[in-house]
């Protein structure tokens, strides 16, 4: 065992033992054994698998009253907490150490620089790359974080006390006794929300992690490239366009935030043109808050006299603009002008209506127009310490400070906008009927309503009148779009740059938001007309994606389309036109299944490659991942590095959803690991040529070919087997996750029954719960079978057999496409799904369906072996093995009294203790398993 496997092991056994002690105190000694004697039990069965033990776990488990079961419940579910918080402390004790040791991990940006530089690639070019490059990680509120932010906060304390430097601060008893206080202020914190989640309420959760991360991590990452490539990669921000509003064009920074959070309307009615005011108003509040508090900081450490130490004559002007009354300052000029900067500031946040909980100036100021004349204040200082020598002091707080205004200026994230294209369809139906332009535009053929929008957009008459009325559901819309027009008045046209349409389907469905942002005020220019707001296609269903490369096509070489759509704001980039386009991972998945979506996914980005480099514009994919393998979700470095070659080049957005928002960025160092992986996938995809895979075209014929059989094993048991919907929603804990308050958004677009109308999200985390986490491997087995079966004689099985092995080694996207699978295979527990087949109301239905998935996971296990080449699975990933190892035996219990507190709910148990217990075991599997949403 390593040491850094002794010190795993060692933070593990000391949480359980004050998870232990709290226990005997708060719940009594006899509590405290029979949890334990479940825990011993739980694990001796994991470890010898032997059948008396799971009967006799059973029998110890269903004797509990029901105040029993909460208390074992939240027992285990806290141990898998705590295990997280261990495993977390354990990476960073890696990254450290391999720091220290001058280590360069894979995807660090040491290795990625040293890489680069091996390959011929200079530091210029990488900074000219940069310049022009974007990378946005975009939270979104998806309900598969079910942490409240009250144990969020605790845990983040408990985290920084196993790290190791809190081993030198505190001595170890103390050190211990404040873990065991925090241990037992979680034990008596209400796990599980009282009330669903507001679209305010998951605001502040997300800029909960602005503060632990983003705010900080970001700026020193910059300043790291800055110190790798030998020059700042962050442009200053421009002056132009000043006057009363905080406006200005920026400089777009490459990496930079995006947030969904407030602005995704898509079966969402709770996000509307107030929740778009409030999110970005947080975010302002956020970030100005930051620079207010490093702005106080930076005076009281710049003391620097100028009777001792010169200063140049703007640093002496910015002082004497100040009007700072102190006289004991007189002599100090940094100070006297940060004085006079903080009070521009405190009044710039109270010009945009912000509530800030800062200290009060020393002096009335003029607000500042934008972010830009903030920097320029700040540019001054900084130049003025460079003339006297003192870069160093200027390192250590104000070159950071510098880089957060040029990443956050006054807005924070860019706030997407997201809407279905049916919604669109609807409100541009009403406008045409009202101004008797068009009596039903929903009967036009395509070529008409194309014909039609395309006149209406080249037309100057508006459609919308004061002097009509509108439905409720229109005037929500037109007021999204104003509030849209308005707030980029305020915070600049980076706050909020475009609009996502959902379920693209035909070009007709992007005109039509076009068509809405000219009746907003949204469309300007006088020679050629231009929308403000980037129109972003998401396409999602298997359909949609084979079918997105012919819309994009028709956009494109359609005269005037692409002048029309492509925002003014890109000409500023000085390279070619760009535009972005959204693939859905979550929607083709539950579609036609983890294979068959992965390879349309990869196909679409190919030929929409090809599309956009025939008519010279720019491809910048937006890629919407989710957690768990069944959303799209893995490792996002090997991700990045497996798309299609000549794809990313220097672009690219993805979501951060979830839970896995949690596992990143929760730990500023965790955080800024991943943003790290994240910045050089970009720069390895984008700079470092890819030798040619020599068997390339052989290995996508052969995954084509395994993707039908893929598609077709997948459908055939969801959409194909009599009564599978029913199954699924009487064998899962859907309908208890959608009483969970873990989110603000519905569960289903429509409530049907019908798994087509389930969204995504749901579908998923309950074929997590239930621990058979379906979507992310179903299909793979009969899949190899049909193809390898359809080679004929042995002979040709085997050579089939062999390129298989091939791909998996020398084929990325394949590898990392397995690889995902074959950690939801690791996880997948067959047996405690099984238990959940008694929650069905047709027990043979059920068993008949249960079978087929049972059989194809055996299949799927066998062939997966068979190709890799191992014996057991995750033989290559022996610390994932060993943390699954390490918490197995804590989720199972959670999983039988899940079973059995469902069955009793369902049979109509009236007590609150129940439902409570269900919800709280959601919560627990949801932390072991750590990426089931």
């Amino acid at each position: 065992m390593t040491h850094a496997d002794t010190a795993l092991r060692d933070d593990i056994r000391l949480l359980g033992r004050l998870l232990g002690d709290v226990l005997r105190h708060y719940e009594g000694a006899a509590m405290f054994e029979t949890i334990e004697t479940i825990r011993q039990t739980s694990a001796r069965f994991r470890r010898d698998g032997n059948p008396a033990d799971a009967r006799t776990l059973d029998r110890q488990l269903k004797k509990l009253d029901r105040d029993a079961t909460v208390s074992v419940v939240r027992a285990f579910s806290y141990f898998s907490h705590l295990a997280n918080l261990a495993e977390d402390q354990q990476q960073i004790r890696n990254l450290r150490r391999a720091r220290l040791q001058g280590e360069p991990l894979r995807g660090s940006l040491a290795q990625t620089v040293e890489l680069l530089g091996s390959r011929a690639v200079t530091a210029a070019r990488t900074r000219e790359l940069l310049a022009q490059a974007c990378l946005v990680p975009v939270l979104t509120a998806h309900p598969t974080e079910v942490q409240r932010k009250s144990i969020l906060d605790t845990e983040r304390e408990i985290a920084q006390l196993l790290d190791d430097s809190a081993r030198h601060d505190l001595a170890d008893d103390e050190r211990t006794a404040r873990l065991a206080a925090l241990v037992a202020t979680l034990w008596q914190t209400r796990m599980l929300r009282p009330e669903k989640l507001t679209v305010a309420d998951e605001i502040d959760n997300a800029l909960s992690y602005w503060h632990a991360t983003f705010l900080r991590q970001l700026p020193a990452l910059y300043g790291d490239l800055a110190q790798r490539l030998g020059g700042e990669v962050l442009a200053a921000r421009s002056t132009r366009g000043g006057g009363s509003s905080a406006a200005a064009k920026p400089a777009l920074p490459f990496l930079r935030m995006g947030s969904w959070i407030g602005g995704d309307r898509d079966g969402h009615p709770h996000v509307s043109a107030q929740t778009m005011r409030g999110a970005l108003a947080a975010q302002s509040a956020t970030v100005l808050g930051h620079y207010l508090h490093e702005v106080h900081l930076l005076g009281g450490e710049l003391s620097m006299s100028a009777m001792l130490r010169p200063v140049d004559a703007a640093l002496a002007r910015l002082a004497e603009a100040s009007a700072d009354p102190s006289a004991q300052r007189a002599d100090e000029p940094y100070r006297r002008a940060l004085t006079g900067v903080y009070a521009r500031l405190h009044a710039t946040a109270h010009a945009l209506g912000l509530a800030l909980r800062a200290r009060p100036p020393l002096a009335d100021a003029a607000p500042y127009a934008n972010a830009a004349e903030f920097e320029a204040d700040l540019m001054i200082v900084a130049q003025s310490l460079a003339k006297g020598g003192n870069d160093a002091i200027a390192a250590h707080r104000l070159h950071p400070l510098q880089r957060a205004v040029r990443v956050f200026g006054f807005h924070g994230a860019t706030l997407d906008l997201r809407q279905s294209s049916d919604v669109f369809e609807s409100v541009v139906t009403e406008l045409l009927a009202a101004a008797e332009v068009c009596p039903d535009y929903r009967r036009l053929s395509e070529t008409e309503r194309l014909r039609l929008l395309i006149h209406e957009l080249a037309h100057a008459r508006p459609l919308l009148s004061a002097h009509l009325r509108y439905s409720e559901r229109t005037r929500r819309e037109l007021a999204v779009f104003d509030a849209a027009r308005e707030l980029r008045a305020v915070f600049g046209p980076a706050a909020i740059d475009k609009h996502i349409v959902s379920h693209t389907e035909s070009l007709s469905d992007l005109l039509e938001v076009a068509l809405l942002q000219k009746e907003t005020g949204l469309l300007a220019g006088d020679e050629v007309r231009r929308c403000a707001l980037m129109i972003v296609p998401l396409f999602e269903t298997i359909e949609d994606l084979a079918n997105a490369p012919q819309i994009m096509q028709e956009w494109l070489q359609h005269p005037g389309l692409r002048h029309l759509l492509i925002p003014p704001d890109e000409e500023l980039r000085g390279g070619p036109p760009l535009q972005e386009v959204m693939l859905g991972y979550s929607d083709s998945n539950k579609d036609g299944g983890f294979l068959a979506s992965n390879w349309a996914l990869y196909q679409a980005t190919q030929r929409l490659r090809d599309v956009f480099d025939e008519h010279g514009v720019q491809l910048r994919l937006f890629h919407g991942r989710g957690g768990s393998v069944g959303r799209g979700g893995g490792p996002s470095f090997d991700a990045i590095l497996a798309q299609p070659p000549g794809s990313v080049r220097g672009q690219l957005r993805l979501t951060e959803q979830g839970e896995i928002i949690r596992a990143r960025y929760a730990d500023p160092r965790i955080g800024r690991h991943h943003l790290e992986l994240l910045v050089s996938a970009l720069l390895q995809a984008s700079l470092v040529t890819v030798r040619a895979i020599p068997r390339q075209a052989e290995f996508e014929a052969a995954l084509h070919e395994i993707a039908g059989h893929a598609y077709r094993a997948y459908r055939s048991l969801v959409y194909e087997t009599e009564g599978f919907a029913e199954f699924f929603f009487s064998a899962t804990p859907i309908a208890e996750i959608m009483e969970l308050n873990i989110g603000s958004r519905p569960a289903t677009r429509k409530a049907t029954g019908r798994i087509e109308d389930l969204r995504a999200i749901p579908w998923v985390f309950s074929w997590g719960q239930c621990r058979i986490l379906l979507p992310g491997w179903y299909g793979f087995g009969s899949a190899i079978e049909a193809y390898v079966s359809a080679a004929g004689p042995a002979s040709a099985k085997r050579a089939r057999l062999q390129l298989l092995r091939d791909m998996a080694r020398e084929w990325p996207f394949f590898r990392a496409l397995t690889s995902n699978m074959e950690m939801v295979l690791a996880k997948a527990d067959l047996a405690i799904g099984g238990r959940y087949m008694q929650l069905s109301s047709d027990k043979a239905q059920a068993s008949a369906i249960y079978a087929s998935i049972r059989n194809e996971y055996k299949l799927t296990l066998k062939h997966w072996l068979a190709i890799s080449g191992q014996r057991s699975l995750l033989e290559g990933n022996p610390e994932l093995a060993r943390n699954l190892k390490n918490r197995l035996p804590y989720l199972d219990p959670l999983n039988h009294l899940q079973v059995e507190l469902i069955k009793r709910h369902r049979e109509g148990a009236n007590d609150e203790r129940v439902k409570r217990g269900i919800h709280l075991t959601i919560n627990g599997v949801s932390a072991g398993l750590r990426n089931t949403g």
